[in-house]
């Protein structure tokens, strides 16, 4: 059995606590009360059970930490080195639909540098977690990215924009010059799980625009400490304040990344026609 510190214990029980309550009320999702945050952007009474049971467990652990939540926003604590980056549900609409494929996500930010996270998807039970310098893992099992070296092997993941969200026709560019050109693209409807299967091998590499610190800040770690790599769009860091991410194996991030880059490239004017 993998070795886990106090630290991952302490988010790994948290995560499992507020889990217990995301399947009751998954197993109820119709009678859910769900309001509008904005354009297919969902939040439902599930969503801020799960952050309070959150906030609760993980305060009377380390109740110095500070906070970056996706409902609850920033929270300034005595210690302003390390903060708390948590998404209580990723994958709502998912959820609301009855599709179970959503998890928690918690991740220790420490002076700005994701340091360990814990993904966990209640329904399956897939309880991904890591820490800096520990390694990745699926429950106990130990995890390495892929080790496909071409796209037209690759299975890549995705998230594309929706009402409200995002550049479409960006999008659409980026998805014409890389689905010609690999195995299958999937768009599963939860970036941190995405990011969980490309430290698995599931997914050989993934893409995606359109981001919040919360969506990856577990996942960057996930990737990282199996042997993988995430940079923003551009080919810079994981820095928590990109909203771009792209990830995979050395050989399939650094194909993927240049791929979005020539479809993100300026594109010269078309001549005019001889008159």
């Amino acid at each position: 059995m993998a070795g886990r510190s106090p630290l991952i214990t302490v988010m790994i029980r948290a995560a499992q606590k507020a889990g217990r309550g995301l399947v009751r009320d998954f197993g109820e999702v119709e009678n859910l009360q769900v309001s509008r945050k904005g354009p297919a952007d969902f939040v439902s009474a599930a969503d801020l059970k799960a952050e309070e049971t959150l906030r609760q467990e993980l305060t009377r652990a380390r109740p110095r930490f500070g906070w970056l939540m996706e409902e609850g926003g920033v929270i300034e604590g005595e210690d302003k080195d390390r903060r708390w980056v948590v998404d209580p549900l990723d994958g709502t609409t998912n959820f609301l639909h009855g599709i179970p494929h959503f998890a928690i996500s918690i991740a220790l930010e420490q002076e700005g540098v994701p340091v360990a996270g814990v993904i966990y998807n209640p329904v399956s039970d897939e309880l991904y977690w890591a820490e800096k310098g520990a390694g990745a893992f699926l429950n106990d099992r130990r995890l390495r990215v892929s080790a496909r070296k071409n796209l037209p092997d690759a299975l890549i993941g995705t998230g594309m924009p929706f009402m409200g969200r995002g550049d479409s026709i960006a999008y659409q560019r980026e998805l014409q010059m890389i689905m010609p050109h690999v195995a299958g693209i999937r768009r599963m409807g939860a970036a941190s799980l995405d990011l969980a299967y490309v430290a698995a091998g599931r997914f050989d590499g993934f893409w995606e625009t359109g981001l919040n610190p919360w969506d990856i800040a577990a996942g960057i770690v996930l990737v990282q400490e199996a042997g993988g790599f995430v940079t923003d769009i551009d080919g810079k860091g994981p820095a928590l304040t990109a909203d771009t991410a792209v990830a995979g194996n050395a050989l399939i991030h650094k194909t993927l990344a240049m791929a979005i880059a020539k479809a993100r490239a300026p594109r010269a004017p078309k001549a005019a026609a001889a008159s």
